[in-house]
């Protein structure tokens, strides 16, 4: 088998006092698309902050490609080639579309450069005409196609996505979904966080479910779609 291109054992994530994650294992296989769910509040934003170091882990273990990321710096698990696109989208307001691309643009842990300034913007032509934008200046969906494009110029081998279409106009997030099967496509192993359990469950793989910091549910989309008692206890389905 393929070493796991993300794989975490055990792992107890804490916010002060509140215990968030209670022994979660994960793993993600090179190429793979997993779709995380759970309601608000489950801990699927913990575990992805978990799996980059934003969140330290007080027990556990994560590692990228069979490296441990164990008192590695948030910069240093992104240059093993993990991408973190975050629920609040972090891009820069002051600096321009261009400059918000150009700033991340390195090539991969290969050396490959397969995403391109012009790829990205071919991916995403509504930021075509907005290069001179401030990021301030962007409409919501907008920040969400800037900040994904930013992600992609780091030409990772791992993308995590928080909440992808969260508060997004219908025909905008049509569009964000079209693009992360652009990107998976692509071979780029994705980790997706999206309340919309019908577009999740057509594009992944793999479905994890989380419940109180705990995994209940992980499998493929037909087999999740075959408990419809599972999706209305778990995602109020």
């Amino acid at each position: 088998m393929a070493e796991a291109a993300l794989n975490a054992t055990g792992l107890h994530s804490f916010y002060g006092d509140s215990h968030i994650l209670h022994g979660v294992d994960f793993t993600l296989a090179p190429g793979e698309a997993v779709g995380l769910m759970g309601r608000n509040g489950m801990g699927k934003s913990t575990l992805l902050k978990s799996l980059v170091n934003v969140v330290t882990p007080r027990q556990g273990e994560v590692s990228v490609s069979g490296r441990s990321t164990r008192n590695m710096k948030i910069h240093e698990v992104a240059h093993l080639g993990i991408a973190y696109v975050p629920e609040g989208r972090g891009i820069f307001p002051n600096l321009s579309v261009r400059e918000n691309l150009m700033v991340a643009a390195r090539a991969g842990l290969d050396g490959k450069r397969d995403w391109t300034y012009e790829r990205v913007l071919d991916t995403f032509p509504r930021l075509s005409e907005r290069l001179g934008h401030g990021g301030q200046q962007l409409s919501g969906g907008e920040q969400q196609m800037l900040t994904i494009g930013r992600a992609l110029m780091t030409n990772p081998k791992v993308l995590l996505l928080d909440e992808a279409t969260e508060g997004l106009a219908p025909l905008i997030a049509r569009d964000i979904w079209r693009i992360i099967r652009v990107i998976r496509e692509s071979g780029i192993a994705t980790v997706l966080v999206d309340k919309n359990w019908r577009a999740v469950t057509a594009l992944a793989d793999r479905n994890v479910i989380l419940v109180k910091g705990r995994v209940v549910f992980d499998g493929t989309g037909a087999a999740l779609r075959a408990q419809p008692e599972l999706l209305n206890e778990h995602l109020g389905i």
